[in-house]
């Protein structure tokens, strides 16, 4: 399947499914849920709750795939290492396979530890905490996806979480020290994701792009980079994405780690060098160096992503499911293969039919992402993860990926300044190959007119007009790099604002919508 093809079933079938054609495949989706979680779990005593728990946990899942998984794959699109269809395919299974492969046997009842599950001792009401907060955070996620504002799932199920628990037990429930940790997160993750991402962005440029020959330079550079980024990601990988499977500190994960990044350079670095021989040495040409690891990049976050934060949607459905089948409140509880089903599926479906949206707004509405740049955010969102965990820091990896892309783009306007001296360079290199171009074809022109041509004439006539050949070929490619460095594009602020404002409100505005659920809930069952 060719290139044009892949971008025809984008445009028919993720552009052109109508809003009521998604709607009824996610209601369906919801239905089959209610139908299953009805005929397996009927009998139970209480189980209507943990009927509508598994639809709201649906709900739920459908959301954080909508929004949150943009993160992951967002910038791979925007700067076209990879199409949106190839990008939703291989987030699904990479979100999946996180999700059943290393997703935990146990999940907390009460997300972050904000509020105290002692001071409600009926099973009852806990019940109606863990809905209310399930309903309201996907109620918040799916506002937060149409208005095409990537927000952290975790703020909202914390928020969610936050409010119930207020409404059912007053102020006193919440551990407000914890909440002052989350609310510093909001400054914490995009600041940490912005600088690392523009520090790596600064590097590349410096190392690569302002080198006179950038190709050369790539060849050198490119193997240390995809070898720091396989050392990071396994790093990652091994601490939080498999812990389920094998639990090490950080030390330990490190060692493997640069056991496996030494093995990829000297797989790399031949791999690197064969692709060269075909490429020139423009900026176009050596951002398509970074091509493969983005995308290896996307599937890496995404598997972690599903390995933790599908918790996000099944951890308050786990808690019903256990306070029904066991008739008491956990702080820690099993999570069943069809809770995790629901969350995974959920996640799927939810990215498929709406998640081009918040792909879109991460990967190209808030700035201009190219390979580098992309690279450089998904370095940036495995790293500050990693330092963040290690340091006790409270971050949100939505927070961290969008930092990311902000950092990138404010990066960019600060070295306008040497953005406009390269432009001003590029100018001069132009008129130079231009001189030298109608040099070549003087010399051609002067030859040609000679009636008896002797060998080295002809010899002379066909090196000329190779010469000329390559040199308006390079012409070309220096032309459309000096239009691409004219058109320096920037942060957009509408954007960042829009979504600053929705990440300070998150948790409040998820708290209020669960209060109020939680005192309907109360209304109709008391």
């Amino acid at each position: 399947m060719n290139n044009k093809t892949i971008e025809k079933i984008d445009v028919n079938v993720l552009e052109n499914l109508s809003s009521f054609s998604k709607l009824a495949i996610a209601f369906l989706f919801v239905v089959l849920v209610f139908i299953w979680s009805y005929f397996t779990h009927g009998a139970l005593s209480n189980s209507n709750f943990l009927i509508i728990g598994a639809v709201f946990g649906a709900y739920m899942a459908m959301n954080i795939g909508a929004n949150d998984v943009a993160n992951n794959v967002g910038p791979a699109v925007g700067s076209k290492a990879m199409t949106m269809t190839w990008a939703i395919i291989i987030a699904a299974i990479f979100e999946g396979l996180g999700a059943f492969i290393a997703g935990g046997d146990v999940v907390n009842t009460i997300k972050k530890g904000i509020i105290d599950p002692a001071l409600i001792s009926d099973p009852q009401i806990f019940i109606w905490v863990m809905t209310a907060a399930l309903l309201s955070a996907a109620v918040w996620l799916n506002f937060a996806t149409a208005i095409g504002a990537p927000v952290s799932t975790t703020h909202s199920i914390v928020g969610g979480v936050m409010g119930a628990g207020i409404a059912a037990a007053g102020f006193s429930i919440v551990d407000w020290g914890t909440m002052a940790k989350i609310a510093s997160s909001w400054i914490i993750s995009p600041l940490l994701g912005g600088i690392v991402a523009a520090l790596f962005l600064y590097f590349i440029k410096v190392k690569i792009m302002y080198k006179k020959d950038m190709l050369n330079s790539a060849i050198k550079v490119v193997p240390y980079l995809i070898s720091l980024m396989t050392f990071v990601f396994s790093t990652y990988l091994i601490l939080k994405g498999l812990k389920k499977l094998i639990k090490l500190d950080l030390f330990e994960a490190a060692g493997i780690a640069l056991v496996i990044a030494l093995t990829v350079y000297f797989i790399v670095k031949p791999l690197i060098l064969k692709a060269a021989v075909k490429l020139e040495n423009n900026r176009s040409d050596v951002n398509s160096l970074f091509t493969i690891p983005l995308i290896f990049a996307a599937a890496l976050l995404s598997f972690a992503h599903g390995a933790n934060d599908v918790a996000n949607a099944i951890g308050p459905l786990a808690a019903i499911n256990d306070a029904v089948v066991n008739l008491g409140i956990s702080s820690k509880v099993g999570i069943p293969f069809w809770v995790m089903g629901i969350g995974a599926l959920g996640i799927a479906v939810g990215l498929a039919l709406y998640g081009p949206k918040l792909i879109r707004t991460v990967g190209s509405e808030i700035t201009e992402l190219d390979q580098v740049r992309a690279f450089s955010i998904a370095m940036a969102a495995a790293i500050t993860v990693i330092i963040a965990s290690q340091l006790g820091l409270p971050v949100s990896s939505t927070h961290i990926a969008v930092g990311g892309v902000f950092g990138v783009g404010f990066l960019r306007e600060y070295l306008d300044s040497s953005e406009s001296k390269m432009i001003s360079s590029m100018r001069k290199k132009l008129k130079k190959e231009k001189k030298e171009l109608d040099a070549l074809e003087k010399e051609l022109d002067k030859i040609e007119k000679i009636e008896k041509k002797s060998k080295n004439d002809y010899q002379r006539i066909v090196e000329l007009y190779k010469m000329i050949d390559d040199k308006i070929e390079l012409v070309k490619a220096d032309k459309k790099e000096f239009k691409s460095a004219k058109s320096v594009k920037y942060v957009k602020r509408d954007a960042v604002k829009k979504i600053i404002s929705a990440w300070v409100i998150t948790v409040p505005a998820a708290a209020c919508l669960s209060a109020a659920v939680f005192f309907m809930i109360r209304g109709i069952m008391l």
